[in-house]
């Protein structure tokens, strides 16, 4: 288990926070298999506050889940510490300080303000988002960034003790660096530096897919946890499962023929009653998609459900497109 002053995260393999994906219903419904943390899509500090379209919805967090942090981004501390205070208002229960977002459009000075995976390069302004964001709540504050901007800049290290000395709760680190974006394969060798720097908890994330690779990483590591994105898609029971291989806990159902399309079919009825019929068709296409990679769907089917703007359509569609007889081991 994490512990965070008061707060104790068990098991210690979280939800990492993904654009577009993690949204509230991906989250409950991960969090129904079990998991020790599921972190937000990252929301803009400004904007949140401001509450410009669009990013309010993205903050619903399930705000009476104790296992939910909200993961804000930003470059001015006077914004991020505003945005730390309303979801505390709000009932957040952890807030998380994004530093690793590898995104152009985030790191870059023409976009949202050079921040993200950018502040790696510049840990005099990074400390002060971290001093403010602590200084305004009382929840535990945790961080999340990269090992650093580029090889020549590998500074998650001094970033990390820093950080622990401001307040900072919990750390992960993807073991990439920021030019890196998601290419070759991440280092979780060099994450032990970071582990090595502090006391707090550390979490490894990046390339954990399965229980072989969580293994890996923590050995390789050292860290006390670790933090499943991508590997969860199509697959939402993926962290009980490997929580019950790595760590001792009770292995989740993982659903079979009818339980499988029942759990398609809710979660994609989750979406549509989350961002309405219009828009929820569209978003929910990225998981029926990942849905079907895992029951190995054959392309016609395929495409008329991700084509289909009729929900009855889909609906009707899920028991052959997720037969069982193509089901993959999981």
């Amino acid at each position: 288990m994490l512990r965070l002053n008061d707060t104790t995260l068990a098991p210690p393999v979280l939800l990492a926070p993904l654009a577009g994906i993690t949204d509230l219903p991906f989250r409950n419904l991960v969090s129904s298999f079990g998991a020790g943390l599921v972190v937000s899509e990252m929301i803009a500090s400004q904007e949140m506050v401001q509450a410009k379209p669009g990013v309010r919805e993205k903050a619903e967090l399930g705000f009476d889940r104790a296992n939910t942090a909200v993961q804000l981004a930003g470059r001015d501390p006077y914004w991020i510490s505003e945005a730390a205070r309303l979801v505390q208002d709000n009932g957040a229960q952890i807030i998380d300080i994004n530093m690793g977002c590898p995104a152009k459009k985030v790191t870059s000075a023409s976009g949202a303000g050079a921040c993200g995976s950018a502040l790696l390069k510049d840990l005099d302004l990074a400390l002060s988002l971290i001093e403010a964001v602590v200084a305004a709540v009382e929840v535990p504050v945790t961080l999340k960034t990269r090992l650093g901007w580029d090889d020549a800049l590998l500074n998650a290290a001094q970033l990390a003790q820093r950080a622990e000395a401001a307040g900072i709760q919990m750390i992960t680190i993807h073991g990439r660096t920021r030019c890196q974006f998601y290419k070759g394969a991440a280092n979780w060798t060099a994450i032990r530096a970071v582990k090595d720097a502090v006391a707090i908890p550390v979490v490894a994330n990046g390339d954990i897919v399965d229980s072989v690779a969580a293994r890996t990483a923590l050995e390789q590591s050292g860290a006390d946890g670790v933090m499943i994105g991508r590997g969860a898609q199509g697959r939402p029971w993926l962290l009980a499962q490997i929580a019950a291989d790595v760590f001792g806990t009770e292995p989740p159902n993982i659903p079979k023929g009818a339980a499988f399309i029942d759990l398609v079919r809710s979660h994609y009825e989750d979406m549509l009653a989350f961002y309405g019929s219009t828009l929820g068709v569209r978003v929910a296409r990225k998981h029926l998609g990942w849905y079907m990679d895992y029951a190995h769907t054959g392309q016609a089917l395929r495409r008329q459900i991700l084509t289909s703007r009729a929900p009855e359509e889909v609906i009707a569609l899920l028991p052959e497109a997720l037969s069982a007889d193509r089901m993959v081991a999981a």
